[in-house]
């Protein structure tokens, strides 16, 4: 009985290993793992584009190979997930390359989310919807992790620093806290119209493109809404302004924003779209004191203009 309990505790590399070579077989490696055996990053936010960038990419794997190995994690019904380098595999894969080198690190799913987001913001082009989504999915992670202790800080990890969730996020991100809490609503965009607001990055010739404010908030709109705007801005081949989207959040706030405001509202003239007329300074600064307000200069204009206009008037009489 005493020997089984003995066996019990021992297992095979207790017995024929020491440990010195426990702790070396635990350090991570390079290895190289098939592609097929490697699957993506569920919800990946990042769009794997095959542009020109990922040509060169795929010809330089072919060869040199790939220089900076990916990192994945074991998937508990086998296989791995890739965390970061979803590039690497794709340029792989046009390079007819049929394994990867990869870091296999075990790790939770908040850690997985936080490391992909990270290390995919440090890519040239980044699309407004990549930021968006990754930026959500980081702050959901970190927010499942407040609360939980860290390995070496007893207190939660919201806590660490006082701050919350979202600034930690801030701090770690290129982008302030007023920014991402932009990016994070346009997760709210139905498809189309974020597609067009990627075309603010993208600049595809024929197609419409929406800027950050006004795309902010329309993310207001509810979907039939969004999707009656799409509508319409096809048809005009025009997009709202930001004080056009602002107008059309209040209006949906109402609950009167239908149809038939929505094409008023587009139809209105955008102030970019006025003509304006430019005059040097110079040429009138003699008439001003120093400091006079632009707006008043040009009602004193406007004013002696109309008092011209009457005279010629009263002259032709």
């Amino acid at each position: 009985m005493a020997k089984n309990s003995v066996a019990d505790l021992l297992n095979v590399d207790s017995l024929f290993t020491t440990e010195a070579e426990r702790e070396d077989a635990k350090r991570e490696r390079v290895q190289e793992i098939p592609l097929t055996e490697i699957s993506d990053f569920p919800n990946h936010p990042f769009h794997v584009r095959m542009d020109e960038s990922m040509t060169e990419m795929a010809d330089s794997v072919k060869q040199y190979g790939v220089l900076v190995p990916a990192l994945v994690r074991p998937r508990s019904e086998g296989g791995y997930e890739m965390v970061a380098g979803h590039r690497r595999k794709a340029a792989s894969e046009l390079a007819g390359k049929t394994v990867v080198p990869c870091i296999v690190r075990e790790l939770s799913d908040e850690e997985a989310v936080i490391i992909m987001v990270d290390s995919n913001l440090q890519r040239e082009q980044i699309l407004p919807s990549e930021k968006a989504f990754a930026y959500k999915m980081k702050l959901d992670a970190m927010k499942r992790q407040a609360g939980r202790p860290s390995k070496g800080n007893p207190a939660p990890v919201g806590q660490n620093f006082g701050i919350t969730s979202r600034e930690a996020l801030a701090q770690k991100s290129p982008d302030s806290d007023s920014q991402i809490q932009r990016y994070i609503r346009l997760t709210h965009l139905i498809p189309g119209i974020l597609e067009l607001v990627d075309n603010s990055v993208l600049r595809e010739k024929d197609t419409l493109q929406v800027a950050m404010r006004p795309a902010v908030e329309l993310s207001y709109l509810t979907e039939t809404e969004q999707q009656s705007l799409l509508e319409i801005m096809q048809s005009e081949d025009c997009t709202p302004s930001h004080a056009q989207a602002i107008k059309m959040r209040q209006f949906s706030q109402n609950g009167k924003l239908d149809e038939n405001v929505l094409l008023s509202i587009m139809q209105e003239e955008k102030g970019n779209q006025k003509e304006q007329f430019r005059m040097p300074k110079e040429r009138i600064s003699k008439y001003f004191a120093p400091g006079t307000p632009a707006q008043k200069i040009e009602d004193t204009i406007v004013k002696a203009l109309e008092l011209y206009r009457k005279r010629q008037r009263d002259m032709e009489r």
